[in-house]
């Protein structure tokens, strides 16, 4: 499957920025472009016509992002401060797959993303039985938690990856595959996982040049 495309609409700009970079660092996601009202993510959608989700704020500068849900034809989540019960329910009839009430952190949606591809991938087959789309719809609705902590604790590899931190300590993934001595790409994977999972959390570490890295923590 070729990388998903995201669209990301929100009217401040530093909040679309940050999911920008969360969508960027995450293998699998590119961004196909940002926008800040519903005339341009109109406008960026007829343009990127190969955009698979779009990250829709619901309050925007020239009307509703539920309104705007409504007309889209590719998959959505909401990523919006509106609490509202009714919006809500709006915003689910309307299509939207998932609905992320702001503030939530870094982890939280990098989490949502992966259950999204999970869900795509499981939907890419011809036929579907019932226990795998049951999982894909929580991976993506749940951020893969209540697979989270249960169970034996997962591969050995995982353990292995576990056993290199230490409480307060962050890695990036070079770290792990050197310690671990696995391939870059294949510690990534296991990352994503234990994230999945809800054993470790991400965020962004930004350098002075080039696209910010992921760093990872053990959760408490």
């Amino acid at each position: 499957m070729s990388d998903l495309g995201v669209l990301i609409v929100d009217d401040d700009f530093r909040v679309a920025g940050l999911h920008a970079a969360i969508v960027t660092a995450l293998n699998g996601f590119r961004v196909t472009a940002t926008a800040g009202s519903v005339a341009q993510a109109r406008h960026a959608l007829e343009r990127h016509p190969d955009t698979d989700l779009v990250l829709l704020d619901v309050h925007l500068p020239d009307g509703s992002g539920i309104d705007l849900l409504g007309d889209l034809k590719t998959d959505c989540f909401i990523a919006g401060a509106e609490t509202d019960a009714d919006a809500v329910r709006r915003a689910l009839r309307a299509g939207a797959l998932t609905y992320l009430i702001k503030p939530f952190d870094d982890t939280e949606l990098a989490r949502r993303l992966a259950g999204y591809a999970h869900y795509r991938r499981t939907l890419a087959a011809e036929h579907v039985d019932q226990v795998a789309l049951d999982a894909a719809l929580a991976a993506m609705r749940t951020g893969g938690r209540s697979a989270g902590r249960g169970g034996d604790g997962g591969s050995h590899t995982e353990q292995k990856i576990l056993d290199q931190f230490t409480a307060g300590a962050t890695m990036f993934a070079d770290d792990v595959s050197t310690r671990v001595g696995v391939s870059p790409a294949t510690a990534r994977r296991y990352l994503a996982s234990l994230v999945d999972s809800g054993r470790l959390s991400m965020s962004l570490h930004y350098g002075t040049t080039g696209r910010p890295r992921q760093v990872y923590r053990l959760l408490e």
